[in-house]
């Protein structure tokens, strides 16, 4: 098969899965394959692929990817088998159709290099005409069949000897039937089920697995979070699993079982009382139990682990995106407080650019209590630099800080101040990065804790891309996923909300111009180190003076760089400058100057796309440069407000069961969403507490940062238990949590919160795991800030909400 063909059938296939024209696909992987990054197509090639969104470039990206290793591999099969001089026209056609790596990989296995087996040794020591005789001709007596190839020359000892040699042949040959083994592993995959017990005196050690000691579920329906939970309790040698074929639960049937029979009838076996029926039989029972049957275990713990590790990259992906496009409360000059109590507050402020002007540390709480000292000097420090907004980091003595703030809001109402709780989640990972070192030299780790805190409120973006994806925390299971399955969705999330905000290319860090489309790390350091040597970009042009930064570069970066206040009005927009001469024909066409014409709607409105489109700019490039006109730079990301906790409630034991709050999302969980309702330990909304309609995802009603208004559920103060509901004409549980009710009714049976406990307590160890070591004599804050709602899955032994 030619290159040209295969290519040609992976972007059909492409196109067949995303419901496109094959045109459409070819268009994307030629830019793509160019050098091209999915913004930049997204965003400036729309006429090229004819309107694929990012969304669809992704999978499409993915799924190229998979599709030529699969190619790749296929290839190599191929050759494999003709240098062994076994492959005819009929093998090379189940090769070239197979669809998948797992189907190409059945039809190699019988002709895959392997140790000598015991097939090998039988069929060398010439008993493979005895194997075929008995399954071809039944009526055969074994024992008298045998005889004849009793051979001592050949290690064939007896009769006994030569039946089994015949049967190990058989075995394998029913093992590496491809079309059998792929329907039996599609039948395991729909009738099994997944058990798993507890090991002995591994019942107290292992209590945080207690749902799993005696547990069986259908490997079609587990979820994610309770997938994960059983691999991990099996990893800690607590729980032992198994793959059943059928339901544990059925009632056994005498007789063969169902995958049995399926063999016997593949290959033509049938128990009519002829002389080999039995023995026949007694093969295909032990090819199944010895071969088949863990051969297919192990491909469905591949595919149980395959599945819940993109359930789990997705919900981080989802989580991160929703962090990272928080809302900016912008370019305000903000404190920055990081909560402590007997190493002090740390105090950093920064101006409109997130520079830092004065630090200082102040010691408000216990066991120092300088409370009306720590106001003066956050009231003086506001006043001397303008502040207008307090960002209070979410950890230790965040509530009792928050208070602090609240009370200098309520000395100094002339300060006109605003304070925010922001999530701390990755801020001592950040702290002790070299690029903290570099940005902050000098300045103590405990102290960019706060300005990154600081910097965060103003832009959450532009401050969590310093961040490896993977240390801000708001995924499950982290630690138990493939890392790099993770870091690729994750990066391909930073990319893509990084350039759907846009990039000041005047004040952006390295790291920040890293991830716009086309630069790479050492083109940003270049960006930072020309704008430090001649000063601020006056235009998009003059980025062409970069060293190193060339014409694609150029191209996929320049939509994407802003210069506000620059020459040219257009550098500030979204509008790509080779798109330029279609908004100067637009002005020649009004008689407009180009600052009258931006912004002005009705004169936009009155402008025909149609009129404007050319050979290289169609009406989709068109539709987008008048609507950034209409509103040039715009940012996708929300309306910056604050949740207002309120005052009294500071602890849980303050929460009493039908409390109406505002409180902020923290976390999103296949299984609810955490809640910060300010008193130090994240609630729990159940997904089935989420809304009044079935919620299949979490993440279609809330994700993190929502300000949202829940109610009490139910509180256990000694475990730090809080269960809360978005719905708030929710009754009272009596007796028992009313989200555990409605969760049951909700997944259509008592399972699906069972093990949902665990899916926080899998969270509780990835922070664990990332959380070792101290800093500022105080736990270090890497994954899991200590009211956050990871932190709080991370201190519960299992969350029942």
């Amino acid at each position: 098969m030619s290159v040209q063909v295969k290519v040609a059938s992976i972007e059909r296939r492409i196109a067949e899965e995303l419901g496109v024209r094959d045109g459409q696909v070819t268009a994307a992987v030629g830019l793509l394959d160019g050098g091209s990054t999915v913004p930049f197509v997204a965003r400036y090639r729309k006429e090229v692929t004819g309107g694929l969104d990012d969304a669809q470039l992704r999978t499409l990206e993915e799924r190229l990817g998979y599709l030529r290793e699969l190619e790749e591999r296929r290839a190599a099969v191929l050759a494999s088998v003709e240098e062994q001089g076994k492959l005819d026209d009929t093998l090379r056609a189940q090769i070239l159709a197979a669809e998948t790596k797992a189907r190409l990989e059945d039809i190699y296995l019988p002709f895959k290099p392997k140790r000598r087996t015991k097939a090998q040794i039988a069929r060398e020591a010439g008993l493979e005409p005895l194997a075929d005789l008995l399954l071809g001709s039944p009526d055969t007596e074994p024992a008298t069949a045998a005889a004849g190839f009793v051979n001592a020359d050949r290690e064939v000892a007896d009769a006994a000897a030569a039946l089994d040699g015949a049967r190990a042949i058989l075995v394998e040959r029913f093992a590496e039937d491809a079309d059998l083994i792929g329907d039996l592993r599609e039948r395991v995959w729909k009738q099994g089920h997944v058990g798993s017990s507890v090991r002995a005196g591994k019942e107290e050690v292992g209590a945080k697995f207690s749902d799993y000691f005696d547990f069986s579920e259908p490997l079609s329906t587990l979820p994610s979070h309770r997938i994960l939970a059983l691999f991990r309790g099996e990893k800690e040698d607590v729980l032992s699993l198994d793959i059943n074929p059928d339901d544990p639960a059925a009632e056994a049937q005498p007789g063969p079982t169902a995958y049995e029979r399926a063999i016997a009838h593949r290959f033509g076996i049938e128990s009519s009382g002829r002389p080999a029926d039995q023995w026949l039989a007694d093969t295909v029972r032990w090819a199944w139990r010895t071969k088949i049957l863990v051969h297919l275990g192990i491909d469905a713990r591949m595919q149980l682990r395959r599945a819940a590790e993109e359930e789990a990259v997705r919900v981080f992906a989802a989580n991160l995106r929703d962090l990272l496009l928080a809302a900016p409360a912008g370019a305000r000059a903000t404190m920055g407080l990081d909560p402590g109590f007997r190493t002090g507050v740390k105090v950093a402020v920064v101006d409109g650019t997130g520079r830092v002007v004065a630090t200082d540390v102040i010691h408000p709480h216990v066991p120092q209590n300088q409370w009306d000292r720590s106001i003066a000097t956050l009231a003086r420090l506001a006043k001397e630099h303008d502040v207008d907004l307090v960002a209070i980091g979410n950890g230790t003595a965040s509530r009792e800080t928050d208070r602090l703030a609240a009370d200098l809001v309520k000395r100094h109402p002339e300060l006109r101040l605003t304070t925010a709780v922001v999530s701390e989640a990755g801020a001592s990972v950040y702290s002790a990065s070299a690029f903290a070192s570099q940005e902050l030299p000098g300045m103590d780790v405990s102290l960019r804790g706060a300005v990154s805190i600081a910097r965060r409120l103003q832009d959450p973006l532009a401050e969590l891309v310093k961040i490896d994806p993977k240390s801000i925390g708001v995924g499950q299971y982290q630690h138990d996923i493939s890392q790099t399955a993770l870091s690729r969705s994750l990066d391909a999330v930073v990319e893509d909300c990084v350039n759907a905000v846009g990039v000041d290319v005047n004040t952006a860090s390295a790291p920040l111009l890293t991830r716009v489309s086309g630069i790479t790390a050492g083109l940003a350091d270049s960006i930072v180190a020309h704008r430090d040597a001649t000063g601020p970009f006056r235009s998009r042009t003059a980025l062409k003076d970069v060293p190193r930064l060339g014409p694609k570069a150029f191209e996929q970066a320049a939509g994407f760089l802003r210069i506000p206040g620059g020459d040219d009005p257009l550098d500030a927009s979204a509008v790509h400058p080779e798109a330029y001469p279609v908004v100067r024909r637009m002005l020649e066409s009004t008689g407009q100057k180009l600052t009258s014409l931006i912004g002005n709607t009705a004169a936009l409105q009155a402008i025909r796309p149609a009129d404007f489109v050319d050979d290289t700019f169609g009406l989709p490039t068109v539709t987008d440069i008048l609507r950034e006109l209409d509103k040039p730079g715009r940012d996708p990301r929300p309306t910056f407000k604050t949740a207002t906790f309120r005052e009294g409630v500071e602890e849980i034991k303050h929460l009493e069961p039908g409390m109406t709050l505002e409180g902020v999302v923290t976390n999103v969980a296949a299984f609810g969403a955490f809640i910060d309702v300010g008193v130090h330990q994240d609630g729990l909304a159940h997904v089935s507490a989420l809304s009044k309609s079935f919620v299949r995802d979490p993440h279609d009603v809330v994700k993190s940062g929502d300000v949202v208004k829940v109610k009490v559920l139910d509180v256990d103060v000694a475990r730090k238990r809080i269960s809360l509901t978005l719905r708030l004409d929710d009754e009272l549980p009596s007796g028992g949590s009313k989200a555990d009710a409605a969760g049951s009714r909700q997944s259509g049976s008592g399972g699906q919160r069972q093990g949902d406990r665990q899916g926080a307590r899998g969270q509780r160890r990835d922070g664990q795991r990332q959380s070792r070591g101290a800093q500022d004599g105080r736990p270090r804050r890497d994954d899991a800030p200590a009211n956050s709602a990871m932190a709080d899955a991370l201190r519960r032994a299992g969350y029942t909400g």
